[in-house]
């Protein structure tokens, strides 16, 4: 039996499915949100080694969503859209400023396998004083959790403004600690400014909720883009243009690419990424007649 776009998808769905107690509402004890925050990262695990999970496309979805919530959380909310036009219609010798800083160092941190070198290259920009190794050194021997949140504090501790920087380590020593192969970001997108100045266990407590909050979402946006590439994958036959493989794999890994990032002619690739569009295995992403922005 050859699989559809339906049938590969099946046990992500289901995953996405969670149950109520998985997602709580309103205030509930530490104990709880730890035991739902160790659950949710349990559905997340099989998400991301389900096969056809499109992993890469996640993770870089999920780095824009962690530039954004760093960004707010600093007072200087920015959209997808503009970080998205920061990263991609940037020319050779302009700086990104501040906003793009943050979603370049979240897309470094995300896009290798973790090590010492991969968060160095991710800070280097950002908060090159602040060191990679605590990724590593921090909370050795105690939970997930409390060694990211250990981790977030000391990274805070050494550089209060480098909010984004620590997150970034504490997300890391997160994924380290579960045995992902690379950073999954997740813990930005769940705290509140206020959780930056706690410490020790209160801080713990609130990365529990932030995970709680977190994990569930990435569970359901993996199951969106897991729905989303098969049906680019099916599609992917009907192109015909040279290179056109070589572009669905850009786009099977990436949030969002430009025309003149896919290896063809600019007219070619601009007449296949149309293409795509019509076939309704990729969408554009800008709303603009120029300088478009196209993904999954």
């Amino acid at each position: 039996m050859t699989d559809t776009p339906d049938s590969v998808t099946g046990d992500i769905d289901s995953l996405a499915r969670m149950g109520r107690w998985v997602t709580p509402a309103g205030v509930e004890s530490p104990e709880h949100v730890a035991f739902v925050s160790g659950a949710a990262l349990a559905y997340l695990h099989l998400a991301l080694m389900a096969p056809d999970t499109p992993v890469a496309l996640l993770r870089d979805r999920l780095a824009l969503q962690a530039a954004m919530a760093c960004l707010a959380l600093s007072g200087r909310p920015s959209g997808a859209g503009d970080l998205r036009d920061t990263l991609h219609l940037l020319r050779p010798g302009d700086l990104p400023g501040p906003a793009g800083e943050a979603y370049i160092a979240w897309r470094r941190a995300a896009e290798r396998p973790l090590s010492v070198n991969t968060l160095r290259r991710a800070l280097s920009d950002l908060a090159p004083d602040l060191d990679p190794d605590l990724a590593t050194q921090t909370g050795q021997g105690t939970a997930p959790l409390a060694r990211a949140s250990a981790t977030l504090g000391t990274a805070l501790d050494r550089d209060p403004r480098a909010d984004t920087a620590a997150l970034i380590l504490a997300d890391a020593t997160l994924s380290r600690a579960l045995g992902w192969e690379c950073l999954v970001p997740l813990l930005a997108s769940g705290l509140k400014r206020a959780d930056l100045r706690l410490r020790g266990d209160a801080l713990r407590d609130a990365c529990h909720r932030a995970i709680a909050t977190a994990a569930p979402g990435a569970v359901r946006l993996a199951a969106e883009l897991t729905r989303r590439s098969a049906h680019l994958r099916a599609v992917a036959p009907k192109l015909r243009a040279k290179g056109a493989n070589a572009a669905v794999q850009i786009f099977l890994t990436r949030d969002a690419a430009a025309p003149a990032a896919l290896p063809l002619p600019d007219r070619a690739a601009r007449r296949l990424c149309d293409r795509l569009v019509t076939l309704g295995a990729v969408r554009e992403l800008t709303g603009r007649d120029t300088f478009r922005l196209y993904g999954v």
